[in-house]
């Protein structure tokens, strides 16, 4: 049996907060984050960020709907304020979508090279998490109804982790080990990968380890920059039919993850 990357993760952590913290050796965690579900079970979560950008919101949810698909979007405050996006906030929450909180203003918490450095107070944290939250309750959403907190640029480190945790919430992350997550370069950025590059990453990704992608949050972004053409969201179709062939449930976050 092939090694899978996730040996090296920690299993069976807790995480801190509303009591209500998810305990499983069958889950993984890094640094206080759950970041995959049950590794036993064909069921992952397609996950959508967004902050500037959402022009793939349209298709996306064509698409979802097409496909009988509920999927988990984590938006900031700066995403929930943007009068070109109340439409398709609402229309995503009609459909029955997972709107979570991306953070209010895209704060980066943490140094890109030395992750134990914190750039942000806990006070400033909260206050923005709140703020993040306040705009979301605008369209109907609370942090009863909210939980599951995914930290913007997919990046933190334990001491936001259990700052969440103490705000009764629950820090989450893209399952890491496939490329799903890159849709956001561009042509000029040394990482750039084109959308094929990674269609094919996810699905090499899936054949060749022995968990495939059992309780995967498999993050892409509700739009990107306008100097990538190459767009990821144009082949979710043919995606989503592949993971169904391959016998995957695709569920909301809190259906994955605590089977709610």
């Amino acid at each position: 049996m092939r090694r899978c990357l996730f040996s090296l993760f920690l299993t069976g952590g807790i995480l801190v907060g509303n009591g209500q913290g998810l305990k499983s050796e069958k889950y993984s965690y890094i640094d206080g984050a759950l970041v995959r579900g049950d590794s036993t079970h064909p069921a992952l979560s397609l996950v959508f960020t967004g902050d500037q950008f959402g022009d793939g919101a349209k298709h996306i949810r064509r698409i979802l709907k097409k496909e009988q698909v509920l999927a988990s979007f984590f938006f900031t405050g700066n995403f929930y304020s943007n009068p070109k996006f109340t439409r398709t906030i609402k229309k995503l929450y009609s459909d029955g979508h997972y709107l979570g909180a991306h953070s209010n203003k895209h704060l980066l918490y943490c140094d890109w090279t030395q992750r134990d450095s914190l750039l942000v107070s806990q006070e400033e944290f909260k206050q923005d998490l709140l703020a993040n939250y306040g705009k979301m309750k605008a369209f109907g959403i609370g942090k009863e109804n909210a939980r599951y907190f995914l930290p913007p640029y997919e990046w933190y480190n334990d001491s936001i982790a259990k700052w969440t945790g103490n705000m009764g919430l629950i820090l989450v992350n893209m399952t890491h080990g496939t490329l799903s997550h890159a849709d956001y370069t561009t042509p000029e950025m040394k990482n750039y990968r084109s959308s094929t590059e990674i269609i094919q990453n996810i699905v090499q990704y899936e054949e060749q380890n022995s968990t495939g992608l059992n309780g995967f949050l498999l993050l892409m972004h509700i739009g990107t920059d306008t100097s990538r053409t190459d767009k990821l969201y144009h082949y979710l179709e043919p995606l989503i039919k592949h993971l169904k062939k391959r016998g995957y449930q695709l569920q909301r976050i809190e259906r994955l993850l605590d089977g709610n």
